[in-house]
């Protein structure tokens, strides 16, 4: 057995074991005098240890400092509590550094005799937080000043911050906001940008450049545009998102008055019949309002629908589209409104109907002048009272759904015929959307042509770079019974014959190839005929449709390429 180590070899083991610390261990006597420091120590300031035992630690610490220290030490020998400090000292080199210290008391014998420092260089740490710090102040400060509302949610839709300008923007109260979930701090707008943030949410997709109208109450027909993109950490998970909503109510408006547009959500057509039903469908968006759809076979009434549907609040909810003409009355009333098991022969099990599958969405009744008087009777109920029964059910069921309707009858005259209800047909009738058929828009056929070229010509693998002018004189002055659905076939007919790059007249069906071409009165499209200041803006036009290239610029107007170039040029002689 080992004989009992003598007191100064435990002193030099103790000694030894600091030595190996990476941090400085220091020992002071109440004045402040050094009595011990192990090698770190001597490290962190640049002495050895015989030049620096015996100093006062105000030798080496700038005026600042030394007062801070005496503070700190006078503070803990009358409390008894350690305590934790960072300041800055002064090296043998004269360098500056900054240091955590850890002090304690040293007791013996029921005396107080001094201060135990466990030492700590903290120089680049503090300079990391110092910039980190600063550079949180500016974030903040670019934060607050940003226009755009800000709002960050975790993956459970609860705040995690915002910005003043999501209650000047939002009516949203920042105080106590954080914690919360987001659709709660709503109070004051019809809340669509939830829906934007969930998708994101569900989907881990950016969202951009969506415009709502936001439904505030104290910022009368604010148009917003929304982002929302999905929020990462330093490791790339994802824990959120972020959405930044922008005023651009004034932009909007000046758009609407300054530009004429040719497309709307999937509408196309520069004509001033779609300008005027393009500003409707922008009214009637983020309404409840029953809408009525009228127009021909062909026009796009469904494409109406879904714009309607896709630029409003509901955009991220369900689009159910139901044919009434194409079921009988029982399997209508049981497709509508769902039927229970047992409702009627071959109902084994409960069927969900398309209204609770639309569900906070829209659903658009197709070709509404055909459904029987009884199923006229169940609609009513569900426009006049929000409920309606499942087949075989007595239980009302609510239904939070926008009714979109459309047909190509004549619905005023079946009600006069007694063949439709005339308290449905006002209830569908609140607002009416009339298409115009493709023969009073014909000026809208070449960019109607050129999209569908874009289509095929995507769809086939195939470069068809335009139609001829022979097939173009033909489009314009056909009478196009089918009206935009007739001239996607055609067009769809055209690809599959045509092995070249330019359509002619070979390519379309009979129908169109072999009818009588009929002059009517400003669709001419002999360009030498019409008036010169009109054939500018059309060529104007139609070049910047073709992205500048005069030729296909030419096949769009159906003139020869050389009279592109020669309006361009009498244009600029004119000048």
């Amino acid at each position: 057995m080992d004989s009992e180590k003598s007191p100064f070899e435990s002193l030099k083991n103790y000694e030894a074991l600091l030595n190996e610390i990476q941090d400085g261990v220091g020992e002071t006597d109440l004045a402040g005098n050094l009595t011990f420091i192990n090698d770190a120590g001597c490290r962190i300031w640049g002495y050895s240890r015989e030049e620096i035992i015996g100093s006062n630690y105000q030798a080496y610490t700038d005026t600042q400092s030394a007062q801070f220290l005496k503070r700190a030490y006078n503070q803990i020998f009358r409390t008894g509590i350690p305590g934790r400090f960072t300041h800055a000292i002064v090296r043998k080199d004269g360098a500056s550094r900054m240091v955590e210290d850890s002090v304690s008391l040293i007791v013996k014998g029921g005396k107080t005799v001094g201060f135990r420092i466990v030492q700590r260089d903290v120089t680049e740490r503090e300079e990391t937080q110092r910039k980190l710090s600063s550079h949180r102040r500016l974030l903040e400060a670019i934060y607050r000043s940003v226009k755009d509302a800000i709002i960050t949610v975790d993956l459970n839709l609860k705040v995690i911050g915002a910005n003043s300008s999501a209650e000047t923007l939002c009516g949203m109260d920042l105080d106590g906001i954080v914690g919360r979930s987001f659709s709660d701090c709503l109070a004051q707008c019809n809340g669509t940008c939830a829906d934007v943030l969930r998708q994101t949410l569900d989907q881990k997709m950016t969202i951009a450049e969506y415009r709502v109208e936001c439904g505030h109450l104290k910022r009368n027909q604010q148009l917003a545009s929304v982002n929302s993109s999905p929020l990462l950490d330093n490791d790339g998970n994802f824990t959120g998102a972020v959405l930044v909503i922008r005023d651009i109510t004034l932009l909007n408006d000046l758009e609407r008055e300054l530009r004429q547009r040719h497309t709307f959500q999937n509408l196309i057509g520069h004509s001033e019949k779609m300008q005027n039903v393009y500003r409707l469908l922008e009214d009637l968006a983020n309404l409840e309002t029953t809408v009525l759809v009228t127009g021909e076979s062909g026009t796009g009434k469904e494409l109406v629908a879904r714009a309607l549907h896709y630029s409003g609040k509901r955009a991220f909810r369900p689009f159910v589209s139901v044919n009434c003409s194409a079921l009988a009355e029982s399997l209508l009333e049981s497709e509508l409104f769902g039927h229970v098991r047992g409702a009627f022969t071959g109902a084994v099990k409960d069927k969900q109907g398309r209204f609770e599958a639309a569900e906070g969405g829209t659903i658009l009744l197709d070709e509404v002048g055909d459904i029987s008087p009884l199923i006229q009777l169940k609609l009513l109920r569900v426009l006049q009272e929000k409920t309606f029964e499942r087949v075989g059910e007595s239980t009302p069921r609510r239904a939070d759904v926008r009714v979109i309707a459309s047909t190509n009858r004549d619905l005023k005259e079946k009600v006069k015929k007694g063949e439709f209800r005339e308290d449905l047909y006002y209830r569908l009738m609140v607002v009416e959307v009339a298409l115009p058929p493709l023969r009073e828009r014909r000026e809208d056929i070449p960019i109607l042509v050129d999209h569908f070229l874009s289509v095929f010509n995507a769809q086939f693998k195939k470069d068809i770079e335009g139609i001829s002018r022979d097939v173009l004189q033909r489009f314009m002055h056909y009478a196009w019974p089918g009206n935009i659905r007739e001239l996607e076939h055609a067009i769809e007919h055209a690809f599959i014959l045509c092995r070249g790059r330019v359509i002619t007249m070979e390519h379309l069906p009979e129908a169109i190839r072999l009818s009588e071409s009929r002059e009517e009165s400003g669709f001419s499209i002999n360009a030498d005929k019409r008036p010169f200041r009109r054939d500018q803006q059309e060529i104007l036009d139609a070049l910047a449709r073709a992205g500048g290239n005069k030729a296909r610029a030419a096949r769009l107007l159906g003139v020869n390429r050389r009279t592109i170039y020669r309006r361009i040029s009498q244009k600029d002689t004119n000048r």
